[in-house]
């Protein structure tokens, strides 16, 4: 019997109708029994016609789904849209699995994120499912289990809870006090780990990256929550290219990853801690925290969110 989808989905749409097209075909395969559907509003009127056109995806559902919309009619850009419209899903649902329309999921994607929403409903530490897997070239890495524990949420598809998000704060008001009692230093063992984000946290505190995501790492790590990471990657960012916001490198070795089937039943690790080896490469390989500060610093903007790579690099005075 096929399985329905249960678990609510979030889509989250703004200029891109043919990305939002093949996320939303995958969305279609998975036949969810809710929908909510975060949409942005046009930087420019020339935009317009691209927003009404990713839009217009969404009215094929030809499935028996409810259907909740929250959409702009003005740009609220991705640091204000993405965070509000978490909160209203949040609101909406005590779960649920989140994509953007660039992130194009492998159909096991779904029920993988359903059962673990499902098993680690009660466990406060559990914060995150990802679908991102990067230890392919890890030699150090070995495991039969389905997923593995991190202390660092990946978010080109994802799911979570109510419960984890009530932490998120867009605006971080805590930050000045936790980095003057260098609280986080206890968590965050690595000095050359801690630098990195403590100079990048400073830069979301002030607004001058206009972007989400740093701010769900810094409730995670507060909290000292984990993330499941499946060991076969699920997600793939479809999106890198110029149009992008954050990710404009098309050549970078993040983009358009291919993704693979994973197996159930699902075979859950003996311990619920993280994984630190595996960590430990993904901060080389994925921030570059194997180099000089600076270097260090740089490195992850600079593939990550090349728009915001000039703010950060000038807190070095030198040229990257």
């Amino acid at each position: 019997m096929e399985h329905r989808l249960k678990t609510p989905i979030a889509f989250f749409i703004f200029n891109r109708p043919e990305q939002t097209r093949f996320v939303f075909e995958a969305i279609q395969e998975a036949k969810p029994e809710r929908i909510l559907v975060v949409a942005d509003g046009p930087r420019h009127e020339s935009e317009r016609e691209l927003c009404e056109a990713a839009r217009a995806v969404i009215d094929n559902i030809n499935w028996k789904c409810d259907v909740q919309k929250d959409y702009s009619e003005t740009n609220m850009g991705c640091r204000a849209r993405v965070s509000s419209g978490l909160d209203w899903v949040f609101q909406e649902t005590d779960r649920a699995i989140i994509l953007e329309d660039d992130c194009l999921p492998h159909s096991t994607f779904f029920l993988f994120c359903e059962k673990l929403l499902n098993h680690y409903a009660q466990d406060e530490q559990v914060m995150h499912i990802s679908g991102n897997f990067f230890q392919e070239k890890n030699r150090r890495f070995r495991s039969r289990d389905s997923y593995y524990f991190s202390v660092l949420p990946h978010i080109w598809g994802w799911a979570s809870w109510r419960r984890a998000w009530k932490y998120y704060d867009v605006n971080m008001k805590k930050w000045p006090k936790i980095r003057t009692s260098g609280a986080l230093r206890k968590i965050i063992t690595d000095p050359a780990v801690y630098e990195y984000w403590k100079t990048v946290w400073d830069e979301y505190y002030k607004g001058a990256i206009a972007s989400w995501d740093g701010q769900w790492a810094f409730a995670c790590m507060l909290q000292e929550g984990l993330s499941i990471n499946p060991t076969v990657n699920l997600v793939s960012n479809i999106g890198f290219g110029p149009d992008a916001r954050g990710t404009n490198d098309a050549n970078s070795i993040f983009a358009n990853r291919p993704t693979k089937e994973i197996k159930f039943p699902i075979i859950h690790p003996k311990n619920i801690k993280p994984d630190k080896k595996a960590d430990s490469f993904t901060w080389r390989q994925n921030f570059g925290i194997n180099r000089k500060l600076r270097q260090r610093m740089l490195g992850p903007l600079r593939r990550y969110l090349p728009n915001q790579y000039n703010t950060i690099k000038n807190l070095f005075g030198k040229k990257g």
